[in-house]
């Protein structure tokens, strides 16, 4: 493939952000527990297929000068495109040692299929979206509407993770997110469920409420991709731990400009063709969205009083133990 021009997708401005926000907090060593791959666009700003050559360079736009290895996620808006999806991550693995695949379930997959398409094709675990789900809105679904519970029971079988990005209006806070939750981790401790975005904290407020009825749960744990709510990722950091959290990027989506806000209870996303970058004498650059996501990361970190080492728990060795890396 031909080289990509970081200066498309990371401009002086956004290098004098990481230079003077960022460079001192990220590690050399980075693995993002939230990337998505992809044969076909999955928007506009990164307007091509995504695969692991594409990755690699468009991360270093985001993270200059880091070894980064990643999750990859399989993912189409197409429900009839999921077996392709899954073969695009698996073919993109062969080249990426230290990296890692997920593999995009249907709540109508026969569980025994799953189990043999992810060996087959040497995956490490599920994901699950709403999208999929029978109800709508799909918004609204319970979480056994888009996971249903014999999917959780291979997985604990196998061993593998899960990453779930919930859904409902007050996500983590919501009692039957909170009730699900609970029930699939303590009935299959084996199952690892990784709760994506600090928890789909967008909104804090629902992180402070709920994440308190889901302590004590061992194979419970979180990626920070996308949330550019500080305090979303400090209630987790407090709550359940800093070994429960791993750095994600949400790759393409980190190369998106604009940003979440929580507001009232709930949240908006701000993009960067969004009306609201002048403010009276100024003009405001919209950022990427994963430049202003590490750096509500830092601001968490600074509040918890992590140590390095801790820092660097997150940016790698949370996942390296998780996933059994070198």
């Amino acid at each position: 493939m031909a080289a990509i021009d970081c200066a498309a997708y990371s401009t002086e401005a956004d290098r004098q952000y990481f230079d003077r926000e960022l460079d001192a907090f990220v590690p050399p060593r980075v693995f993002d527990a939230h990337a998505h791959l992809s044969a076909t666009p999955i928007m506009t700003e990164v307007p091509f297929a995504t695969g692991y050559a594409e990755y690699r360079q468009l991360v270093q736009c985001l993270l200059p000068g880091r070894q980064v290895e990643a999750l990859f996620i399989s993912y189409t808006a197409d429900r009839e495109a999921t077996a392709a999806a899954n073969a695009w991550t698996q073919a993109q693995l062969a080249a990426a040692a230290q990296c890692r695949g997920l593999f995009y379930v249907k709540p109508t997959d026969d569980p025994e299929w799953v189990r043999q398409e992810v060996r087959r094709l040497g995956l490490h675990g599920l994901k699950c979206y709403h999208l999929l789900a029978s109800v709508n809105p799909t918004w609204q679904a319970d979480l056994p509407d888009y996971l249903p519970e014999p999917l959780v029971q291979v997985a604990n079988e196998e061993g593998w993770v899960i990453t779930l990005h919930m859904v409902k209006s007050r996500a983590v806070a919501d009692p039957a997110n909170i009730h699900w939750i609970r029930t699939y981790c303590q009935k299959y401790p084996h199952m690892k469920l990784i709760l994506a975005h600090s928890a789909r904290g967008f909104q804090p407020l629902h992180n402070l409420e709920g994440l308190p009825q889901l302590t004590g749960l061992d194979n419970l744990y979180f990626d920070t991709s996308a949330n550019c709510e500080p305090m979303a990722h400090a209630v987790v950091l407090r709550l359940m731990g800093p070994q429960k959290v791993m750095f994600g990027t949400d790759f393409p989506i980190s190369h998106a400009r604009g940003r979440s806000i929580g507001v009232g209870d709930s949240f908006i996303w701000v993009y960067g063709q969004t009306p609201v970058w002048g403010e009276k004498h100024q003009r405001v650059d919209p950022p990427l969205v994963g430049m202003e996501a590490l750096r509500a990361l830092k601001w968490a970190c600074w509040s918890e009083r992590l140590a390095d080492a801790q820092v660097e728990d997150l940016f790698w060795n949370n996942a390296a133990r998780l996933f059994a890396l070198d």
